[in-house]
């Protein structure tokens, strides 16, 4: 898929996405309305970085957030807590609400439609939350392990400890949640799952699977968008992409799937990591599901980029913003020479880091998945030492 094919592909979904909630508009005009205004705000958006690129200025359409570094759960293979950057319990970390926010309005100021929110698990901030849904111009993807958003599905959840592997919920009553994701139509929750109930509790914990389902259901009871993540892996890759996995999804009404390539936390989980074999069996098969799913969007990470001419970090794309207000070229390669605490959001986007690894062609290396600056981290970390 090139790269004007991919674009034309995910704003042909969204479209589709729209047509397809035409019902459910009727019986929900907080939706309707919100949908049509943030249409136009999206072109306003797009008509801003275009500005901006006849200046010779590069704004990415899109940034990703770790809002939190803690979580409640403790999956195995988790790639932030084997590179100790989350953490488990409730303690407010990082920046303040107010930080956040300020860093929302400047993305909305540069024309910057899409900011996804991650953790951690990011419900367990929600006074983040809140200030992000404030923000109607702005789609705000906010991947979540699920298990916070329906209150009391797992019974003893809240005097599990951090590192046991059990769901924990934060002090928040988790049946605002719900309420949050009614009146904040920008807010989109996009719920973590593995497969079937073994796949997922075997990576996540007991019950999790029960419990995402019930959620989804919940969310769709409520003419509440939603979709799905999913990290794919060799054991998981054909059930994932199979018609009778992503019909029951559908039928759940999720509108959206986001497969991501697994990413080794070390060397006794390379094995699960797709290779060049399971790839080729990735793009053919998102052909055939994009012809038949066509109600829902359906996204591959880095299986889409790398078809659209190279891997869209470190501000080409998008870049990732830590808990701490750090600039990161992506959450797989977790280094940064500016902080968001110190600098703008427009200079933070061209960090002498972020530069370096545009202008001497990194993005458009080859590798044999999951993240291309994943597999050149010792690169990465020289030129930090070079600034």
């Amino acid at each position: 898929m090139e790269k004007s094919q991919l674009e034309q592909y995910l704003s042909g979904g969204v479209e589709n996405i729209m047509k397809g909630m035409r019902k459910t508009f009727l019986t929900n005009p907080k939706s309707a309305v919100f949908f049509m205004k943030y249409a136009q705000a999206a072109g306003a958006a797009a008509e801003k970085r275009r500005a901006a690129k006849q200046n010779g200025e590069h704004i990415p359409p899109f940034l990703i957030a770790s809002i939190t570094s803690q979580c409640n759960l403790r999956c195995k293979g988790c790639y932030a807590w084997a590179n100790h950057t989350c953490g488990g319990g409730t303690k407010q970390d990082g920046l303040r609400a107010e930080q956040w926010d300020d860093i929302f309005c400047q993305a909305e100021d540069m024309g910057v439609s899409f900011i996804l929110l991650a953790g951690g698990e990011p419900l367990m901030r929600p006074d983040v939350l809140k200030m992000a849904g404030r923000r109607k111009n702005i789609l705000f993807p906010v991947f979540t392990n699920g298990t916070m958003i329906i209150k009391e599905i797992l019974s003893g959840s809240r005097n599990a400890e951090p590192d046991s592997g059990e769901p924990q919920t934060g002090s928040e009553d988790v049946d605002t949640y719900l309420q949050m994701f009614m009146d904040n139509r920008n807010l989109l929750p996009v719920l973590s799952i593995e497969g079937d109930r073994q796949m997922t509790d075997t990576r996540r914990g007991a019950g999790i699977y029960d419990c995402l389902i019930q959620t989804m259901e919940e969310l769709k009871a409520r003419n509440i968008l939603y979709g799905v993540s999913i990290t794919v892996t060799k054991e998981n890759m054909e059930e994932v992409t199979a018609d009778v996995f992503l019909q029951k999804l559908s039928l759940l009404g999720c509108k959206a799937v986001i497969y991501v390539e697994y990413v080794p936390v070390d060397r006794d989980t390379v094995n699960l990591a797709p290779d060049d074999k399971d790839r080729t069996f990735m793009a053919a098969r998102l052909d055939i599901l994009r012809e038949t799913q066509r109600n829902m969007l359906l996204i591959s990470f880095p299986g889409d980029e790398r078809a659209s001419g190279g891997c869209l970090a470190a501000g080409w794309g998008f870049f990732h913003i830590n808990a701490k207000g750090g600039a990161e070229p992506c959450p797989f390669s977790p280094y940064s020479d500016t902080s968001l605490q110190d600098i703008s959001l427009r200079e933070a986007m061209n960090s002498p880091l972020f530069s370096r690894l545009r202008e001497n062609g990194n993005l458009a290396e080859t590798h044999k998945g999951g993240c291309v600056l994943f597999e050149q981290e010792q690169t990465v970390k020289e030129y930090l030492k070079g600034i």
